[in-house]
C-alpha cells in the first residue's frame, strides 16, 4: 500500500494501531484528509450542527406561542393574554378568534395554552376555554 494511501493510525510496518485521537481544523470540525480516500469517494458529509443553546425570555417565548398556535389553528389571534416561567420552559396562553358574529360582540374567543422548552420549541398546545367576547373571559386567573 502506497504511503499516500494508507489509514490514519497505521504504521508503515503494516499493523495497525486504532487511533483514538481526533484532528480538528481551525474551526472546530473533524478534519476529512482527502488523500486517503478513492479517487470516486466523496468525503462524508458532516451532520447539521446542533442549533445553539438559545436563552428564551418571557418576550420571545410569547412571540413563539403566537406564531406556533397561528400556524397551528390557522384562526385569526387576538394576542398573548399570559406568559409564565413553567419548570425548563415557559406557558404562553394565547387569545384566538374561533367564530366570527355580526356584531363582533357575538364573536366566540377561546384560549389555547401552549407549553414550551427552553429553547422555544412547541411540546404541547390545548385550548383551554371558549366564550362570547359580550360576556368576557369568565376563567379567572391563572
Amino acid at each position: 500500500m502506497p504511503a499516500s494511501r494508507r489509514v490514519r493510525g497505521e504504521r508503515a510496518t503494516g499493523g495497525y494501531v486504532p487511533d483514538d485521537s481526533h484532528e480538528y481544523d481551525a474551526a472546530g470540525d473533524d478534519a476529512v484528509d482527502e488523500d486517503f480516500l478513492d479517487e470516486d469517494e466523496e468525503p462524508p458529509r458532516r451532520p447539521a450542527r446542533a442549533r445553539p443553546s438559545r436563552r428564551l425570555t418571557a418576550v420571545t417565548a410569547g412571540r413563539a406561542g403566537l406564531r406556533y398556535i397561528t400556524e397551528l389553528t390557522g384562526r385569526e389571534v387576538e394576542g398573548v393574554t399570559m406568559v409564565k416561567p413553567a419548570g425548563d420552559g415557559w406557558t404562553v396562553e394565547v387569545e384566538v378568534v374561533e367564530d366570527h358574529r355580526v356584531p363582533s360582540s357575538g364573536d366566540t374567543l377561546a384560549i389555547y395554552a401552549v407549553e414550551l422548552d427552553s429553547e422555544g420549541d412547541l411540546v404541547s398546545y390545548r385550548r383551554v376555554r371558549s366564550y362570547k367576547r359580550a360576556k368576557g373571559d369568565t376563567g379567572g386567573v391563572s
